[in-house]
């Protein structure tokens, strides 16, 4: 019983009830498939009569009407033959049940209102559906079965939750994801763009490249802290070397090729097997292990066009990886040594996460016992470390399992960014060895580990958490100069110049403007300081400072302005 109050079961049993509210109302329709998501859930028709939002609330009222009629869910199981005869004016639901092999198919009926293809489960009957809350959320046109080929059906989106509290409180967070839609600020904070001769592949702005490179620069001091070693590998490199690495065969479709006097290449959808090629250029000792490599390396996957999404899906990247090579004996450790520098750097920006644990792909290399060992190795870590993590059957990498670090934002949304990759295999494929104590060569364990995940990613995850407005130490702009009137000129710029010589990241906004106009033109530009000159501050040689979040901070020197600043950046003192 407790699974029947499970939430994705309330939302896939609403969705057949929004099937058959779709069939009342408008008669001849075909159905395509309604599954639960994260938020409610969807479900896919082919009709005539298109969809608009001013027919979202007869369908909502037609809906509770069936939920208020007490209807039993119910569910048949029947024969390939019968389930084709059942549905045989459903051409998509043929084309599903064709696909299935032979046996039982089960099906569910939500009283004599609608019947469909499902496997379940189901809530056992409507009035258990009373409680939720459901508001449709839009329409929008989808290819059955995601192919281009197939014909355009129409998909109506529900968001749907336990209640009515439940349902107020994540519209207000889509209002606030909205108000914090990286896309939108990274335009007015002048950050980068994404033109439509390069899609998918963003050019960073000065000011975003300047964001950009402060992440960099707090990446490298981390690694150098924790003993990694820094190289860069070739962006793109012959199909052997793929071949050799196992991407050929289990990753081309989203490579970038080419050819070059009947050599075909490869533009790198991942560092990896860069580092496989440098580890290879010397022999080593077990005495060098733990052995952790770094790179920022610029990579390139062919995503569909309609994935891609501002800077959290896009076909260009630079990817914060790192592959450590160690002992059997050290894996343990070494894990815990990730974890404590992902903790630092996501403590560092504010940001909580929690961990996943990823096991075997259908889609994998190598034997089952590697896998298990690795698996085994990696839930150890976690558990030693007391840890709480959830798996994620099937969803490794294929060449290993791993540890998915998701970030959880100040309004509560998740992100997939950090992950920790236990390879058995691809030591073996580039024949790596290293010397031990008793003088035997000895094949490597590897990991390879992101911590941003992505550069792209990590800078979308910081403006939409931040809503554009960072600390001090990550703004691109940390302090603005205003001067009052051409009578100030000459001193605010002398306090832009010193400003500048300390390392401080300053602009001047000498624009003949009324200075109400400069300060809030600053706010909007989300300037974590503002300095104000007029005749006052000049003749007696001080500055008018105003925080972005304390306000009006009064007068004071320079020099004391400077050593306050220097200190919250250097200890990189969240807002």
């Amino acid at each position: 019983m407790e699974l029947k109050n499970d939430i994705s079961v309330k939302r896939h049993s609403l969705s057949h009830v929004l099937a058959a509210a779709v069939k009342e109302l408008y008669g001849n329709v075909l159905f395509g498939i309604g599954p639960a998501i994260d938020n409610g859930f969807y479900y896919d028709f082919d009709m005539e009569k298109a969809l608009t939002p001013d027919d979202f609330k007869n369908i909502e009222n037609k809906m509770q009407e069936i939920i208020n009629s007490n209807l039993d869910i119910t569910k048949q199981e029947i024969s390939k033959a019968e389930a084709l005869k059942m549905f045989a004016d459903q051409p998509y639901k043929v084309e599903l049940i064709s696909d299935l092999e032979d046996g039982t198919i089960s099906i569910y009926s939500v009283g004599d209102k609608f019947t469909d293809l499902c496997r379940g489960p189901h809530v056992e009957n409507t009035k258990m559906l009373r409680s939720c809350a459901y508001s449709i959320n839009r329409v929008s046109g989808a290819y059955w079965k995601g192919s281009e080929k197939n014909k355009m059906m129409q998909r109506v989106y529900v968001y749907a939750f336990n209640t009515k509290d439940e349902l107020k409180e994540y519209k207000h967070m889509l209002e606030e994801a909205l108000k914090r839609d990286h896309r939108k600020l990274g335009k007015e904070l002048g950050l980068y763009f994404i033109s439509d001769y390069s899609k998918g592949m963003p050019t960073y702005m000065p000011k975003g490249l300047t964001l950009k490179n402060t992440l960099i620069d707090f990446w490298r001091e981390v690694h150098k802290d924790a003993g990694y070693i820094e190289i860069e590998t070739p962006m793109a490199m012959n199909r052997e070397l793929w071949e050799v690495s196992g991407h050929w065969d289990h990753y081309k479709s989203n490579m970038y090729t080419f050819t070059v006097e009947d050599d075909t290449f490869a533009i790198k959808p991942m560092n990896c097997p860069g580092g496989m090629l440098y580890y290879q250029q010397s022999i080593h000792s077990y005495k060098e292990f733990p052995l952790r490599v770094g790179e920022l390396g610029k990579v390139h996957r062919h995503e569909a066009s309609g994935t891609l999404s501002g800077l959290l899906r896009v076909r260009c990247f630079t990817q914060d990886d790192a592959h450590i090579f160690m002992l059997p004996s050290q894996i343990e450790s070494e894990i815990k040594n990730v974890m404590s520098l992902i903790d630092r750097v996501y403590t560092t920006f504010g940001l909580k996460y929690s961990v996943e644990l990823s096991t075997m792909p259908e889609n994998h290399i190598g034997e089952l016992r590697e896998w298990e060992m690795a698996e085994t190795a990696l839930s150890n870590a976690l558990k030693n470390m007391g840890l709480d993590y959830k798996i994620n059957a099937g969803d490794g990498a294929f060449y290993g399992p791993k540890i998915d670090i998701h970030v959880t934002d100040c309004i509560g949304r998740e992100w997939q960014c950090g992950t920790i990759q236990l390879d058995m295999q691809l030591p073996k494929r580039f024949n790596l060895t290293y010397v031990d104590s008793d003088g035997s060569l000895k094949e490597p364990i590897m990991i390879h580990r992101v911590v941003y995940g992505s550069l792209e990613r990590m800078i979308a995850v910081l403006i939409e958490n931040f809503a554009g407005a960072f600390p001090t130490w990550l703004a691109p702009v940390q302090v603005k100069i205003l001067n009052i009137a051409d009578s100030n000129y000459d001193y605010a710029k002398q306090v832009y110049e010193k400003l500048n010589k300390a390392g401080v990241r300053v602009e001047f906004d000498d624009r003949n403007e009324k200075i109400g106009k400069k300060i809030r033109e600053a706010q909007l530009e989300k300037i974590p300081y503002m300095i104000v000159i007029g005749d006052k501050e000049r003749d007696e040689n001080l500055v008018a400072v105003r925080s972005r979040v304390k306000g009006d901070m009064g007068s004071k020197t320079l020099e004391n302005f400077i050593e306050e600043l220097n200190s919250e950046i250097k200890n990189r003192k969240l807002n």
